[in-house]
This record gives structure tokens, C-alpha cells and sequence, in this order.
């Protein structure tokens, strides 16, 4: 069963006693049957006061109550005439999450000279006052309720606020030490809980072989019937049923421990105590919204549900070795690894067989290319106490073919590419997926203090100009 997202939004439209009442009662109503009309999940504040306005000190403790109550992931707070900037403030800091600040364009002013709402001085007053309280925010410019840059700039901002919702409290799934010889995926426990509230959860190799044993038939059979449906298959019928145990049992792990994704030491130990390589079992749960990242890379794991919830699940993600540079292309490269690739993303049925980069007759690893188009290629990473996120576009080319899974792409400037990783804090993996998420992370970052953004293709002030929909 696909994974699903879900974000609830608190909208807390505000008005101030000077201007006109009637006209921010008109907007609230109509921004409210917009957001309906969008599907969003939202909360407002219609139930607390008579008019369903933030305007007023008594009823601060009141919202806040009640947008606690209802559990809202973020804070969306229209302009419905100038507002209240010190009662946002004070709202915004209680409930701790994403803040959106809009307000509907201006109209000319009356013919007498009067004007009845100034929403944009409202705004000016209002982000100046959350950088008093200390509330990270963003900012859609003003616009019409039916300007199609109201959609999208509300959505990315949802996107973003999903993003801040899963990095928070995450736990990973370790399965495994990291292979020995793999210094670059070690990480520091301790920084990832008090920067980010990122866990980890550890087992050993012995406990998820006790776990397969416990997977029912029904589990196993089901997960079969999957594996023979969507590939072609090159082991043996046992190698097969192994497959199908790991998977079910991975994924009870995951359950059982509160965990959104894994990280599994692949090789070499596994094969010693299972006999297989898990590359297959991991795509077949990529392919459900439950990353499992090879090698036991952590930060690689962190990065896939980041860009998974960007995605908001609409596109699956899949994890990459950097490889080696295109033959003629000098700014294309080559992503691949050993076969642990969501088959849904593949062009044709992939094959079940075994690694090619391993002196091994073990199975367990998926062949076949995926289908190229416009990717966005993320990398968080850190060492020496800074993290940052690496962040670019590419697009599928033809290419060699090759073993394992794999796509060729090009990007804008590999030597540029190339020196950003080697200089670091990076190493040699990154995810990839089919949709440009690159403007929800930028805005993402707005609330995760500790993250910066380090783009390979573009700037912070390019993708601020995307947000303002330049």
C-alpha cells in the first residue's frame, strides 16, 4: 500500500477595527470558499469568535487553543483588511509552525478619496513584527484570489510545510553497521537529534533474519505475486521467496519502530547470513513511499524522505551513485547503482538477477534503465557541524547501456557538479526524482535554522524570484 501525506492547515484571517469590517468579512468568506475549492485541509477560526477574524486580544488564547486542538502542521494568515500585527505575532510564535503571510491586491480607492482595507501597509507592518518574535515565515505577494499564482504559491508553500512536518521527529531505520570500508557514511547521532530531531534506530543483521521468519505466507505470497508481475525473473523460485520475506520484513521493522525509511549495510554481511542482496526488496518498497537506502547512508535515507515529501508522494525517488562522466556528452554523467530502483519508474520490465560489481552468485538486484525527462538531484549532507543541502536540476540523454539500474542525465555544469561534491560535505550518493522540487525545498529552509542551501544550477535569489513568481 502507497504511503500517504497528509497536512492540515490553520487559516487565521485577520482584519483591524480602522478600516473596513465589511470588506475583510467579504474576503474571509471568499478565501475560505477558495481554499474549499482547492481541497486543502484547513482549520479557520470561524467557531471562535463571532466573526471568524483575529482581531482582537481576548481571543488570542481562544485560537490558539483551538488550532492546537486541531493539530495544524501550518499557518496560513490572509490580510483581510490592514490586520493585527502584534496579535499574528503572538499567535504564530504559541503554535511554533510554518507561517504564510498574503493579503488580497489592493482596489483603487474610492472616489471620495478613501480606501477600505490597505492590506499591503498591513503586511509591511506584520512581517516586521514576526522578525521581532523571532517566527520564521514566508511570503506570497499580494495577488487576486483567481490568479493562477495564488494556486501554485499556496501549494508550494503546503509542499514546503510537508517537507518541515516529516524532518521533524523522523526516525531512521539502521539495519546493520555501515560496511567497514565505507567511512564517508558515517554520521554524528548526536547532531542529527539536536539540530534537526532526526533519530536513529538501530538493528542488527540476526534480528531482521528473525524477522523474515516470522513474515506470514499470506505477506509473502502477496509480495510474490508482485515481484512475478513486474519483472522478469532470473533466480530461482527460493530466491524469489526470500525476496518477498526480506521486504515484509523490512517494512514490519520500519512499523514496528515508528521509522519512514531505512538504511540497510547491503553487502558484505548480509549475504552471510541470508544469502541474497536486498537491492530488490528495496525498490519493491521505494516503490511504495518506505525509502530503503543501500549502504547503510543515513544522511542518503534523510534526503530521500525530504524529497519524497516535497513531492508530497506524487513522484517516488530513487537513491544514486555519482558514477562515472557520459563518453561524448562533457556535461552528462552517469546515475546508477547496483539495483535497488522503484520498478515503477522503469521503461521496460527490469530483470531480477544478481549484482554485476560483486564476485558473488548471490541474488537479489533488479537490471533495467528508467526513463529519463526533467529530475531535480538533492543531496543532504554534513560534517564538521554544517549541514547543507545540495540541490540542482538534470534531464535524462541516451546513453551506453550498463548493469544494475541506471539513467544517464545531464546537468548544467558538471565541473562545477564534480567540484561541489569532491570539496564537500558530500559524498558520491544522491536522489533523484521526477519533479522539480527545488522551490519547495528553497522555501522549506525558511524553518529548518540548522540547513543551508547549496544549489549547483542556480541561486537563493533565482529561486526567491520563482517564489514571487518572476
Amino acid at each position: 500500500m502507497k504511503r500517504k501525506y497528509n497536512l492540515k492547515l490553520g487559516v487565521v484571517g485577520t482584519r483591524r477595527d480602522i478600516f473596513s469590517k465589511e470588506d475583510a468579512l467579504k474576503y474571509n468568506a471568499l478565501i475560505l470558499s477558495r481554499l474549499e475549492g482547492m481541497g486543502i485541509d484547513f482549520a479557520d477560526i470561524m467557531d471562535v469568535n463571532e466573526e471568524g477574524l483575529l482581531f482582537d486580544e481576548k481571543d488570542v488564547d481562544a485560537i490558539v487553543d483551538h488550532l492546537k486542538k486541531e493539530k495544524v502542521d501550518a499557518l496560513f494568515f490572509p490580510h483581510c483588511n490592514f490586520g493585527t500585527e502584534d496579535l499574528v505575532a503572538k499567535v504564530a510564535k504559541e503554535i511554533g509552525k510554518p507561517v504564510l503571510l498574503w493579503g488580497p491586491r489592493d482596489e483603487a480607492p474610492l472616489e471620495n478619496g478613501a480606501r477600505l482595507r490597505d492590506s499591503q501597509c498591513g503586511l509591511f507592518a506584520t512581517g516586521k513584527i514576526l522578525r521581532r518574535f523571532q517566527v520564521p515565515f514566508s511570503y506570497m505577494n499580494m495577488c487576486r484570489l483567481d490568479d493562477p499564482y495564488f494556486a501554485w504559491r499556496l501549494d508550494n508553500f503546503l509542499r514546503a510545510a510537508q517537507v518541515v512536518k516529516e524532518l521533524d521527529g523522523m526516525t531512521i531505520l539502521q539495519i546493520g553497521t555501515r560496511p567497514a570500508g565505507f567511512w564517508t557514511v558515517m554520521i554524528n547521532e548526536g547532531e542529527l537529534i539536536e539540530k534537526f530531531n532526526i533519530r536513529v534506530h538501530p538493528v542488527s543483521l540476526p534480528e531482521l533474519k528473525e524477522e523474515m521468519e516470522r513474515v506470514g505466507e499470506q505477506e509473502i505470497g502477496d509480495t510474490i505475486a508482485t515481484i512475478r508481475k513486474t519483472m522478469e525473473i532470473g533466480v530461482s523460485t527460493e530466491a524469489v521467496r526470500q525476496t518477498a520475506a526480506l521486504k515484509c520484513a523490512m517494512k514490519r521493522l520500519m512499523d514496528c519502530f515508528g521509522c519512514k525509511a531505512a538504511a540497510i549495510q547491503c553487502w558484505n554481511a548480509l549475504q552471510g547470513h541470508i544469502g541474497l542482496f536486498p537491492c530488490v526488496a528495496n525498490a519493491l518498497l521505494n516503490d511504495e513511499g518506505y525509502p530503503v537506502v543501500c549502504e547503510t547512508d543515513i544522511h542518503g535515507a534523510i534526503t530521500s524522505l525530504l524529497v519524497q515529501a516535497a513531492a508530497r508522494g506524487e513522484h517516488v525517488p530513487f537513491f544514486a551513485d555519482w558514477t562515472v562522466p557520459h563518453p561524448t556528452n562533457e556535461n552528462g554523467e552517469l546515475l546508477q547503482h547496483c539495483g535497488p530502483w522503484p520498478v515503477s519508474l522503469m521503461k521496460e520490465k527490469p530483470r531480477f538477477g544478481a549484482p554485476f560489481a560483486f564476485n558473488y552468485s548471490h541474488p537479489g538486484a533488479l537490471h533495467g534503465e528508467i526513463r529519463g525527462g526533467d529530475m531535480s538531484i538533492v543531496r543532504f549532507d554534513g560534517d564538521n557541524g554544517e549541514y547543507r543541502l545540495l540541490m540542482g536540476h538534470a534531464k535524462g540523454i541516451d546513453g551506453p547501456k550498463n548493469q544494475g539500474t541506471y539513467v544517464w542525465i545531464e546537468v548544467e555544469n558538471l565541473r562545477k557538479l564534480e567540484a561541489k561534491i569532491v570539496e564537500g560535505p558530500y559524498i558520491h550518493h544522491c536522489v533523484g526524482v521526477h519533479a522539480d522540487v527545488l522551490p519547495v525545498l528553497h522555501e522549506a529552509l525558511r524553518f529548518i535554522p540548522d540547513l543551508t542551501s547549496d544549489y549547483y544550477d542556480t541561486d537563493n535569489d533565482t529561486m526567491d524570484a520563482v517564489l514571487r513568481g518572476e
